[in-house]
């Protein structure tokens, strides 16, 4: 794109670049940007996505469950009820909802084939308040992901009718009920339709600037991209460099790819919006 405009070319049509906050807590930035106004024909997003173009992308919904529990001394524990212990209960019946919602794969398009499209994660937990009581509360922070299609307000009710009838099974429980908070992400997967000319120019423009044909897949985290596909209704194209070690230790990308890409997207701009000497 430098190249281009040293050389006296600039794009023919309006290029929004958009760089927000919060897509890895809630998404709303990508949100906001799209409750202001801004509207594009399509949106290509250089997400780190291995040189390929995602073609689906689960949801996500967050929430934390908190467990109050009798604290009393840990010499006389039987008389008390532990939180943490509860907590832990209630991951192992969302542990069997998990591994439902990924029974639940059959004949879903771009995801019968993956072996654990639905993650649940227990990102966080805090409870007692030292080691010689028995922990009076605990709290749980969880991520999980939906299909395509399965409405955030649906799942949700399910988490909480599934928490709630485990909780009236449990001796203690079913006189002391944890709470149910979603915060955070409760978001929708999307799919992006193969097809669209911009695909079609982003195939271009990748096979020119790395000599191989474009391939798509599938990925199970969110992408801010859900926003304009499923709410811009516009084609929505995240594809970026290889990466390595996302959300862990030394995250990080190619540099080789990361130029290759700058070139597809370069390429991709050229194309969709034309050039046009720079006045």
């Amino acid at each position: 794109m430098f190249r281009a405009l040293r050389i006296g070319l600039q794009p023919a049509a309006t290029v929004y670049v958009q760089s927000v906050v919060e897509e890895e807590s809630t998404g709303n930035g990508a949100l906001m940007a799209h409750l202001r106004g801004y509207k594009a024909d399509a949106v290509l997003i250089p997400e780190p996505e291995e040189e390929m173009l995602v073609r689906a992308n689960v949801g996500v919904l967050w929430f934390q469950v908190e467990v109050r529990g009798l604290p009393v001394h840990v010499r006389e524990m039987g008389t008390g009820a532990n939180a943490i212990d509860a907590a832990y209960r209630i991951i192992g019946e969302l542990r069997q909802l998990e591994t439902e919602w990924n029974d639940a794969k059959a004949g879903r398009d771009h995801f019968a084939d993956i072996d654990h499209p639905i993650n649940l994660n227990i990102g966080k937990i805090e409870g007692g308040d030292w080691a010689s009581s028995v922990p009076g509360w605990c709290r749980i922070d969880c991520r999980i992901a939906l299909y395509p299609g399965d409405a955030a307000t649906q799942a949700s009710k399910t988490i909480l009718d599934r928490i709630a009838a485990f909780a009236r099974s449990d001796r203690f429980m079913s006189n002391n009920p944890p709470k149910v908070t979603f915060n955070g992400f409760r978001a929708e997967g999307y799919v992006q339709e193969a097809g669209t000319e911009a695909e079609a120019v982003l195939a271009r423009a990748h096979k020119a600037a790395t000599g191989r044909l474009l391939q798509s897949f599938m990925t199970a985290g969110y992408l801010d991209a859900r926003v304009y596909a499923l709410y811009d209704k516009v084609p929505s194209l995240c594809y970026g460099p290889i990466s390595e070690n996302i959300h862990g230790f030394d995250e990080r990308v190619s540099l080789a790819s990361l130029k290759r890409i700058t070139g597809t997207m370069a390429l991709f701009v050229a194309e969709w919006c034309g050039t046009e000497p720079i006045s």
